[in-house]
């Protein structure tokens, strides 16, 4: 049973999505943009099941009870320091990372950072952001797939486009890979006044943000190969930036909204790699 949840912490309040029991194997997982911690929903249930306690928050903007007004206030430290408060409100001393998407980004960054508190970090769709950074920079194919940042970062211009039309635009994000009730779901939640706007904030502020080293526990990083963001160049140059053992997993035919899309092919590598490191 999947239960709706608040966590208190010193930046506000966060709604959670839990399931599992106190004391069970401590899983975070942390959604992308344009969703919310709905996109966990299949992988909470199997986990919750399984013999884990799997959390997860709607994240900085996304819950209404952290919700700041500046750009700033959404820096990558930021972000990394409510995954600390969460698993510190929850008692957590060390915990499994999952992520997607713009939650991968924050992933990467606790997983190099926090190596004391992270057991295993599992990336999806999300490659390293140095090996994302690179790619932009000398693969034009990279570049392309990543020219929509431009867009997402322009102050005002990014919420008109997306919002026009009854949300036409931000519907079109979702290249109907998910089901039409959940896009529905993200959509009408992103519509609430600001609530837009702070979920666009994350890539308002990433330019503030410094190199992220290399993740030093288990990783695994699983890519679509219809991944419309990220092309090859990236997913495999990860490889390159994880110090620790270290698993890529390229789902064929598959998109960027892989925790969806693929629920069930992502949830059996996310068991397999927690299994194969219980320590």
């Amino acid at each position: 049973m999947i239960e709706e949840l608040e966590i208190r912490t010193g930046a506000g309040t966060f709604d959670v999505l839990a399931a599992g029991s106190p004391g069970d194997r401590e899983v975070l997982l942390l959604h992308g943009f344009p969703q919310g911690a709905r996109e966990w929903e299949f992988q909470l249930g199997v986990l919750g099941g399984g013999g884990c306690h799997a959390v997860a928050p709607d994240q900085r903007g996304y819950s209404p009870g952290v919700r700041p007004e500046r750009a700033a206030e959404y820096r990558l430290e930021e972000l990394v320091g409510d995954v600390v408060a969460i698993a510190d409100a929850l008692g957590w001393e060390r915990f499994d990372l999952i992520g997607h998407d713009c939650g991968a980004l924050v992933g990467w960054a606790v997983a190099a950072e926090l190596p004391q508190r992270v057991r295993t970090f599992g990336a999806v769709s999300q490659p390293h952001p140095a090996a994302l950074q690179q790619a932009m920079a000398e693969d034009e194919d990279q570049a392309q797939r990543s020219h929509h940042l431009i867009t997402l970062r322009q102050p005002r211009t990014a919420e008109r486009t997306l919002l026009a039309d009854d949300c036409a635009a931000l519907r079109r994000i979702f290249e109907w890979k998910i089901p039409e009730e959940r896009v529905e779901e993200y959509v009408r939640r992103l519509a609430r006044p600001g609530a837009l706007t702070a979920a666009l904030n994350w890539y308002r502020a990433m330019d503030s943000a410094g190199p992220i080293g290399p993740a030093s526990v288990p990783t695994l990083y699983v890519w679509g190969t219809e991944d419309a963001t990220i092309g090859s160049t990236a997913a495999l140059a990860t490889r390159k930036y994880v110090s620790g053992s270290y698993r890529f997993e390229m789902l064929e035919d598959v998109s960027h909204w892989i925790p969806e899309e693929a629920p069930e092919a992502l949830t059996r590598l996310l068991i397999q790699h927690l299994l194969a490191h219980r320590a």
